[in-house]
């Protein structure tokens, strides 16, 4: 048995048109799509839109044990947008359909895995003729997925189904939208707009009537004093704020110094199976994570779990089959609040799926914290594995702890992401600050 993986990490269900997106993005989309070699195991077929250089591949082979002579690495030839992400053209392509019938011929492929099950996976999937490998492939058909990432839809279940939300609404129209943040910010609170369809935090922005508050899960604050300022705001960021396709807009109240957690879901026939749960670290939009959360009460992370399945539970009864994390803040008086679910591979899934319940033994799984981030600069990805190495600080899988190069940013922002394994915090922070001491005088 084998898998299709399908690195599509930049798709336009998820940011829009990709024509629009800048070439740091696309290169930055591109390397994020080289995370999926962390899910291949011996024998899997990737359709990736170009492959890493040998030392990173071998890299996050060697860690997951994968026998890369077993992996079958495909590339479509070059689309519209260039070679860094996986566009539908090259999906679509006649050359790279051949290849891949060629390759998948004889083979017993169980499951297709990609990063997001959209049309262009589904239409390739059934030109392969293994549509019953696409988990949810009626629902995904249909487009469905679509519903389980929009903001709006997310709204309407988690009201329907007794979970909380913040106060607020969802808008096609400009004029309500005005209203509304006009209602929210006349009340002394302060507001957060959020595209229908985007993630990390980069859909959202933060209104208020006064300086002074500190943004997290967007990139700014704009200051609106009046309802002349409104009013001129709605007109000018319509267009953004909506996708530029007449997406819904939601709004809602911002709850100023609240924690970002999640509680993430595999969605079977059966039920939705608890993958993990983790705290999502916000400079201001995300940089990393903590697993499992730091800021949680054992009471408070039932209650995330809980509602998380409850709010994850309709997407079950509609198809929807595979990875969904039910993101939600946790406020300054101790509410837990939903805000949005993700039904795709998160950011997240390879902290539980892979490092945890590959790379850890069964002895330490829980025994161990796991703290993620993507802001290590160091001078190339294979200089900062010798530098681990050399130290002692590389992953050690019989002591179960260690740093591990999850990501490499370094052509894009000359930085790494890294994942330090710990027994606790405090050793965490530790190896962080021996790991960052490698590179201390480079700066």
């Amino acid at each position: 048995m084998s898998k299709l993986i399908i690195a599509n990490s930049r798709t336009q269900e998820m940011v829009g048109d990709l024509a629009l997106l800048t070439p740091e993005e696309r290169v930055s989309g591109g390397w994020g799509a080289q995370r999926l070699f962390w899910f291949a195991e011996d024998g899997d077929i990737l359709v990736l839109p170009w492959v890493a250089e040998d030392a990173y591949v071998d890299y996050v082979l060697g860690l997951t044990g994968t026998d890369r002579s077993t992996l079958t690495l495909l590339v479509p030839p070059s689309g519209s947008l260039g070679p860094e992400l996986l566009t539908p053209d090259r999906l679509a392509d006649e050359r790279f359909r051949a290849e891949l019938k060629e390759a998948l011929a004889g083979r017993d492929v169980q499951r297709i895995f990609t990063a997001y099950d959209d049309a262009f996976v589904v239409d390739l999937a059934k030109a392969m003729g293994i549509e019953s490998a696409l988990p949810g492939f009626a629902f995904s058909e249909q487009g469905g997925v679509g519903l389980v990432n929009s903001k709006a839809t997310f709204r309407a279940v988690a009201a329907g189904s007794g979970v909380a939300i913040a106060p607020g609404a969802i808008t096609a129209s400009a004029e309500q939208a005005e209203s509304v943040i006009t209602g929210i910010l006349g009340r002394g609170r302060n507001v957060i707009v959020k595209k229908e369809f985007a993630g990390g935090g980069f859909g959202n922005e933060i209104l208020a009537t006064e300086e002074g508050v500190r943004p997290a899960g967007a990139r700014n604050v704009v200051l609106l004093p009046d309802a002349e300022a409104i009013k001129a705001y709605v007109a000018e960021r319509w267009s953004w704020l909506t996708g530029g396709r007449d997406d819904r807009l939601v709004i809602e109240e911002y709850f100023t110094n609240a924690v970002t957690v999640y509680a993430e879901f595999v969605i079977t026939d059966e039920g939705c199976d608890l993958l993990g749960t983790g705290e999502i670290l916000m400079e201001p939009v995300a940089i990393g994570e903590i697993v499992p959360p730091r800021s949680l009460a054992p009471e408070a992370h039932k209650e995330l779990v809980e509602a998380g399945r409850q709010v994850c539970e309709p997407f079950r009864i509609m198809g929807y089959r595979g990875n969904i994390s039910a993101d939600a803040i946790l406020t300054q008086d101790g509410a837990i609040i939903f805000s949005e679910t993700n039904g795709r591979l998160t950011g997240s899934t390879h902290l539980h799926a892979v490092l945890r319940d590959r790379m850890l033994a069964p002895s330490h799984r829980g025994e161990r914290v796991l703290v993620e981030r993507a802001t290590w600069s160091v001078p190339s990805f294979t200089g900062a594995v010798r530098m681990l190495n050399d130290a002692g600080l590389g992953f050690d899988p019989e002591t179960g702890t260690g740093v591990v190069l999850t990501g490499n940013y370094v052509p894009v922002n000359g930085k790494v992401m890294y994942c330090v394994v710990a027994e606790d915090l405090a050793a965490a922070d530790a190896m962080v600050e021996a790991m960052l001491a490698l590179t201390a005088d480079e700066k």
